[in-house]
């Protein structure tokens, strides 16, 4: 195919996207415009392109390419597609590509608060999570059981690099989702905000003057924000004392909590219905 470009020179510029750059240095590419970041797999692409994402190319590896990944390439045979044999592509990028195709894309100017909360009667708020797998995780719930955004704290891992976005399979171009302005002021100015919207702010926390998660008069509530907290340390105090409701999923076996992400899991199935 015309566009495909056999990897000769592994010092090729047009590879440092996927072998020299950090996530970090691709989010800031473009400066002060969006920069860029890479997908994994044919689905996570998929999806990334069906959302709107503009490609600038792509790395495949000759050998297992399924059906999926040949129908992307066929609709975008302008794009280059960079190529070499499995081993190659591991030497290149360091780590066995996830069914053996990546896609540079660029990024899009993220939408305001406001926007993404448009409409919206069950939302999340991460509030400082860092682990990117979390992150992939939590989307991956929240587009399944019933959330309508996902909003995030300065502090929380990029839901675009690439391991979120995988573990998340693809779901982050799926759900709608921001992070607070910068001069948001969390979690007072951001809790307020979000009362200026319409929602009720539900902080998901280890404390014991907590209503139960199944109470009736919680989930009839319009509008609900679920907010969750940082991996070990949880939410600050200051998130707590400043929301609505506080929520405890009950535990047995002595065990005194979940994983940031299986406690998504559980508050999104019993609020988002």
């Amino acid at each position: 195919m015309k566009n495909h470009i056999e990897i000769t020179n592994f010092n090729d510029p047009n590879l440092d996207l996927y072998a020299r750059l950090s996530e970090v240095q691709l989010l800031r590419y473009a400066e002060p415009k969006p920069g860029i970041f890479v997908a994994e797999s044919p689905k996570v692409i998929g999806r990334a392109l069906q959302a709107g994402y503009e490609p600038i190319s792509f790395l495949v590896a000759h050998q297992d390419m399924d059906r999926e990944a040949v129908e992307i390439l066929e609709r975008w045979d302008e794009v280059p597609v960079y190529t070499a044999e499995d081993a190659v592509l591991r030497k290149l990028t360091g780590f066995a590509m996830t069914r053996g195709m990546l896609c540079a894309m660029r990024r899009r100017e993220l939408p305001s608060v406001e926007e993404v909360c448009r409409g919206a009667r069950r939302i999340t708020i991460l509030e400082n999570v860092v682990n990117p797998t979390n992150v992939g995780a939590i989307f991956r719930s929240a587009a399944a059981l019933h959330m309508d955004a996902v909003l995030l704290t300065g502090g929380c891992s990029d839901p675009l690099y690439r391991r979120a976005a995988r573990v998340s399979m693809g779901t982050v171009f799926q759900i709608p989702w921001t992070y607070f302005d910068k001069k948001t002021v969390w979690p007072a100015q951001g809790i307020e905000q979000l009362r200026e919207i319409g929602f009720k702010t539900v902080a998901m926390a280890l404390r014991n003057d907590s209503v139960e998660i199944d109470d009736p008069g919680l989930k009839s509530q319009e509008k609900l924000a679920i907010i969750l907290g940082t991996e070990g340390e949880g939410l600050l105090a200051e998130t707590m004392e400043a929301c609505d409701y506080t929520v405890k999923i009950p535990m047995s076996h002595g065990v005194d909590s979940l994983n940031v992400a299986a406690a998504s899991a559980v508050a999104f199935w019993e609020l988002g219905r």
